[in-house]
């Protein structure tokens, strides 16, 4: 199992950040980090989003562009601002795993909820969706760097 504070200190600094709060807390949390996803590039924001980056477990409209350059991960995503906790559990793991190597990212959970004490504040559909966000991003590093 890997050493998720060690290999993803951002994630450690939201874990620690969300452990003392209670669930109402802990939910306004994920609205105010809602406002933290950083924007999609112009240039994917010109053009139709691609179906390939729509996660399909995610109830929300949500897109994901996994990008590796070298051997560091790239994130971008596009969540509907009427949305704003899934935008915040989106931009949790975009900015945890920005720059993570393919190790990192293979190595991780599907399921980061209870890491977060989000488990009982947040309904089944958003459970399945975050796990459906992790996957994608594991299936994609999977096919981006499967060797030829």
């Amino acid at each position: 199992m890997v050493d998720l504070a060690a290999a993803f200190p951002k994630l450690a600094e939201f874990i620690a950040e969300f452990e003392d709060l209670d669930d109402g807390e802990r939910l306004q949390a994920l609205v105010e980090l809602a406002e933290e996803l950083p924007p999609i590039s112009t240039g994917r924001a010109a053009e139709p989003f691609p179906t390939t980056c729509r996660v399909q477990e995610c109830q929300t409209p949500v897109h994901i562009w996994v990008e590796w350059y070298g051997e560091r991960l790239h994130l971008e995503a596009d969540v509907p601002v009427k949305s704003p906790t899934v935008r915040g559990l989106v931009a949790i793991v975009v900015q945890s795993l920005e720059g993570a190597t393919a190790a990192q990212v293979l190595s991780l959970p599907d399921d980061w909820l209870p890491m977060l004490g989000l488990e009982a504040a947040l309904g089944m559909t958003r459970q399945q969706g975050l796990r459906g966000v992790i996957r994608r991003i594991k299936q994609e590093t999977h096919r981006q760097l499967a060797p030829s």
